[in-house]
């Protein structure tokens, strides 16, 4: 069996819509306040991505970005994932309108669901085939319109979720790059937060959307217990399969869900606020796009040095949660 290379980030990119939708303009739709939003999420705002705006615009959008940054051209990726709850369609698959428009003509491309989780279920795929020489070039996306399964009458959900995309290029790299991941579900809380219509099992219908069974629904106390509890585990666990403590963290970047969920993990974890990345406070929920998000943030904002060791942690529907430490070893 030949020796395994090792595979890191070797570019970065972002993009969010130009539309900011501000507790105080969720004010005028449900009854909610700025401060009762920004006490139980730590949400302000959120972005919301325009009428002709799909997954795959913002895909589209933030994979250019990541290309340049990593200095590639679309000719030259393997494949393409992306990781999304909102895809354009149930197929084709969003990853191969990317492909197209992209103009990556030699890749394979699919989409990967796992919730919130998803960018880092996709980024331990990819690292999986470039650390064992399948593919050199692959480009990992977290996108989502999460506006668009949003039931903007329901104040205990709309006031969470966002839109936006990351994307992330992974190739071999002389040292440093992903040391471990971990991956794990529930699928027995998967009712925990759904989306009940528009598949197999309750296929669209007069009725399903009379009911509102096409925007998402979250039972937010479990879901809140949950993630406390499985944050610090998968977070000890991949640390354990990377050789590496607690306290060898120099930046925690958690799925940015809610700044309570995040305090609470923190304190479990015995990690101070300076070693945790939070902006949720200006995404909300973005689902597989928050973890690309609040990295590149950390990155151009210098909260991440070349070499730093790096744990990217989420949570998800499912349920899903997943976890990677990185040595950092880009710019």
């Amino acid at each position: 069996m030949p020796e395994l290379r090792r595979a890191g980030i070797i570019g970065l990119g972002t993009y969010v819509p130009e539309r900011v939708l501000t507790n105080h303009d969720l004010e005028k739709l449900v009854d909610t306040s700025d401060e009762w939003i920004r006490e139980r999420t730590g949400i302000r705002q959120r972005h919301i991505a325009a009428p002709y705006e799909a997954t795959s615009d913002l895909g589209v959008r933030a994979s250019e970005r990541a290309l340049a940054d990593a200095g590639v051209d679309a000719s030259e990726l393997d494949l393409i994932i992306v990781a999304t709850a909102t895809p354009d369609t149930i197929f084709p698959a969003t990853a191969c309108l990317l492909q197209d428009r992209l103009g990556a003509a030699r890749a394979g491309a699919f989409d990967l669901a796992a919730g919130c989780s998803g960018f880092i279920y996709a980024l331990s795929v990819a690292n999986q085939f470039v650390s064992t020489g399948v593919y050199d070039r692959v480009l990992v996306v977290g996108a989502e319109t999460l506006s668009r399964i949003t039931n903007w009458k329901d104040r205990t959900t709309c006031v969470l979720f966002g839109d936006g995309a990351g994307a992330a290029v992974v190739g071999p790299v002389e040292k440093g790059g992903i040391l471990a991941t971990r991956l794990g579900a529930d699928g027995s809380g998967g009712a925990l937060l759904d989306l009940k219509a528009g598949g197999s099992r309750t296929p669209t219908s007069a009725e399903t959307v009379a009911r509102g069974l096409h925007y998402l629904q979250m039972n937010g106390r479990e879901v809140f217990k949950f993630a406390v509890r499985v944050i610090p585990e998968v977070t000890s666990e991949v640390l354990a399969l990377a050789g590496l403590r607690e306290e060898d963290i120099d930046l925690m970047i958690p799925h940015q869900a809610n700044v309570r969920i995040i305090d609470a993990a923190a304190k479990r974890l015995q990690l101070s606020s300076d070693k945790i990345l939070v902006n949720v406070d200006r995404y909300g929920n973005t689902s597989a796009a928050s973890i690309p998000l609040a990295l590149e943030e950390a990155v151009l904002t210098g909260r991440v040095k070349k070499g730093d060791r790096i744990v990217l942690v989420a949570f998800g529907a499912g349920l899903t949660w997943a976890a990677a430490v990185l040595e950092w070893n880009g710019k």
